[in-house]
């Protein structure tokens, strides 16, 4: 789930053409933070979800991956 949540936060913050360091900047989080949830390495708390919510301007619901795709199966 970390991984899923990482790269939709990632298609959300580059669909809004904002940097790391500005995301973390708006958010009161350390860039490395910001990385580390992108890159699905960190669990994330819902404080911290609605934190980076509130500074890309869409709602926490926006940021959780779309479930309704398949996963991929792996061989």
């Amino acid at each position: 789930m970390a991984v899923r949540f990482g790269k939709r936060l990632r298609e959300v913050r580059e669909e809004a053409g904002i940097s790391q360091e500005k995301l973390a900047e708006l958010s009161s989080l350390h860039r490395t933070y910001v990385s580390s949830v992108e890159r699905g390495k960190r669990n994330i708390s819902i404080e911290n979800i609605e934190r980076l919510a509130l500074a890309l301007g869409v709602t926490m619901r926006d940021l959780m991956p779309d479930d309704s795709k398949p996963a991929a199966k792996k061989s």
